[in-house]
């Protein structure tokens, strides 16, 4: 049964008639990508192009192994193609592309994806899982009780605290994250002194309702109330227009309760 490779293991050696192991100093500083500079050089000569220069086999283990100390394990060059697989590549560390890379088939991504640049792309984007709202990440005063589901105003210093006014019109949206919704988009992600929220700006988002002063059905209009942090129902239209957080997706007959909302700010 083959084993598992170990590169520290010592290798047996084996010197070859006329070889010395000993290599002088300038000719390890010579560029390793030089066939000068190697020790020994396999070449597939002949008019055909289909010689092949090394030929490496194995039934259980690595077919070829490479690995270096101090620089590159393996190198690779080619006139057109540097290197072809046919079947599966795993990488355990990080992989560098500093040209175009080009993927005819799926690509599939199990951790993060970070892109410094930018990305263009001809079909649809498709966001699978519970992220249902557009969010952008606002600075939070007065953190306690900021918490998701929880309907927020604008401050006068450029971010946002908890509501506590009916029909306000500084209402600027809902934190998202709560009811098990978390947010599909989220812009202005940057680090601030200050504790910085998702704030549900479009979409779909779980949100604080209370209904003391009015039953909520489906299809309602939304905005701020009394209650800290709470959305009610938009009974005078008069007072509404502009204090508007969006629609009930589902009813609440009494009490204080969280509901899903289509964020509408209007």
């Amino acid at each position: 049964m083959g084993g598992t490779l170990n590169p520290n293991k010592q290798i047996p050696h084996v010197e070859k008639p006329g070889h010395s192991d000993t290599v002088p100093k300038e000719e390890k500083e010579k560029h390793l990508t030089t066939p000068g500079a190697a020790k020994e050089v396999i070449r597939a000569e002949g008019d055909l192009g289909d010689k092949v220069a090394l030929a490496c086999f194995s039934v259980s283990n690595f077919g070829v192994f490479a690995s270096s100390e101090q620089a590159v394990g393996l190198f690779v060059t080619g006139a057109g193609v540097a290197a072809q697989f046919e079947g599966s590549i795993e990488v355990t560390g990080d992989c560098q592309v500093t040209g175009a890379m080009h993927n005819r088939g799926d690509y599939t991504c199990d951790g993060n994806h970070s892109v410094g640049g930018n990305m263009t792309v001809v079909g649809d984007i498709q966001l699978a899982g519970p992220g249902r709202d557009y969010a952008e990440d606002f600075d939070v005063s007065g953190v306690a009780g900021a918490e998701p589901g929880t309907v927020m105003v604008l401050d006068d210093g450029g971010g946002i605290r908890i509501s506590d006014q009916a029909y306000d019109r500084r209402v600027a949206g809902v934190i998202s994250g709560a009811g098990g919704y978390r947010p599909g988009v989220i812009l202005g992600r940057e680090a601030s002194a200050t504790k910085r929220s998702p704030l549900a700006l479009m979409g779909q988002v779980y949100c604080r309702v209370d209904a003391s002063s009015a039953a909520i059905a489906v299809g309602d209009l939304l905005t701020t109330s009394s209650t800290p942090g709470h959305a009610m129902k938009a009974a005078d239209p008069a007072q509404a227009f502009g204090a508007v957080i969006g629609k009930a997706l589902r009813p609440l007959a009494e009490g204080r309760g969280l509901v899903p909302i289509l964020v509408a700010l209007q």
